[in-house]
């Protein structure tokens, strides 16, 4: 009696059983994979190559974007600042973050520490040399949105003394700094210069301008170096990029940057200001968190 008998991979065309068959195609399906598995890893190698150029692209216009409208890296290149920022000769130079959301909904107030780019007038602090092509440009301005180059010659960071309306002048008999005939509070000045050397004003700061000054007194060209321009040693409200609002490094003087109220009328208005520029990221987290989530809702 014949019996049937399932027909054996390792059989060749004739129905004879091939020895070793079996063993051959699974070596063969072995080589198959990881040719196919090399194919793939090709391929995976060419797409990155081509979507190089536009994550670059993608990643230069998230860095702008971010640098434009909400915080910015910046290297204090000079002591004027000192010490509440370090930029002095044989230190290691102070990064900040200079945030843009607080003067969204307010300006900059007097104790604020402020990044701005100063008037034509100012003599820069230090000097830069610019590069001459577009890929150093490029690279510069990167290192600058990080806070790993050096600023522009017309970026400075100087303290809020005076806003608009306000009469500043120096000094009543103790040497201290007085705006509206009121002296200031001002706990953070480091080696003010003798009282005969600094007197200025008085100085009425035009609407939409500010007054500032550097926290070392008498290493810091700031307003009162500039009392005698067309500005009256002024700068622009519009000229801020942002507040200085926490240094970054070295990690050892890792620390939030405070406004203190400096002017005795102050305190109330700046309470609501630190109100709004706690509010205001939050409200920008949220906008970006909204669409997101909708986005990962559709998908599911």
């Amino acid at each position: 009696m014949s019996t049937d008998r399932t027909s054996d991979p390792a059989d060749d065309e004739s129905g004879n059983h091939r020895p070793g068959g079996g063993e051959d195609e699974v070596h063969v399906g072995r080589f198959s994979r990881r040719a196919r598995r090399r194919d793939r890893e090709e391929q995976k190698k060419g797409s990155l190559l081509k979507e190089l150029p536009v994550l670059l692209v993608v990643a230069f216009v998230l860095a702008l974007l971010v640098k434009t409208f909400l915080v910015q890296a910046f290297f204090i290149p000079s002591g004027s600042m000192e010490q509440t920022l370090h930029g002095c000769t044989g230190c290691t130079g102070d990064r900040v973050l200079v945030t843009k959301p607080p003067y969204w909904f307010s300006e900059p107030q007097p104790g604020d520490i402020v990044v701005f780019q100063g008037p034509d007038t100012w003599t820069p602090e230090v000097q830069v040399s610019e590069p001459g092509n577009w890929f150093s440009s490029a690279a510069l301005f990167l290192g600058r949105a990080i806070g790993v180059a050096p600023p522009s010659e017309d970026d400075y960071v100087k303290r809020v003394i005076a806003t608009g309306g306000q009469t500043v002048q120096c000094c009543d008999d103790q040497g201290r700094v007085t705006v509206d005939g009121q002296p200031l509070d001002e706990p953070y000045i480091y080696e003010n210069t003798p009282l005969e050397s600094r007197p200025f004003g008085p100085v009425i700061v035009p609407e939409g301008r500010l007054w500032v000054m550097g926290d070392h007194r008498s290493a810091s060209a700031d307003s009162r170096s500039h009392v005698g321009d067309q500005y009256a040693g002024t700068i622009g409200v519009d000229d801020v990029i942002g507040k200085a609002s926490v240094i970054v490094w070295p990690f050892s003087r890792f620390t939030f940057l405070d406004s203190p109220a400096i002017q005795p009328q102050q305190a109330e208005g700046m309470a609501v200001q630190g109100d709004v520029a706690l509010v205001a990221p939050l409200l920008l987290g949220l906008g970006g968190a909204v669409p997101v989530a909708a986005w990962r809702r559709r998908r599911r």
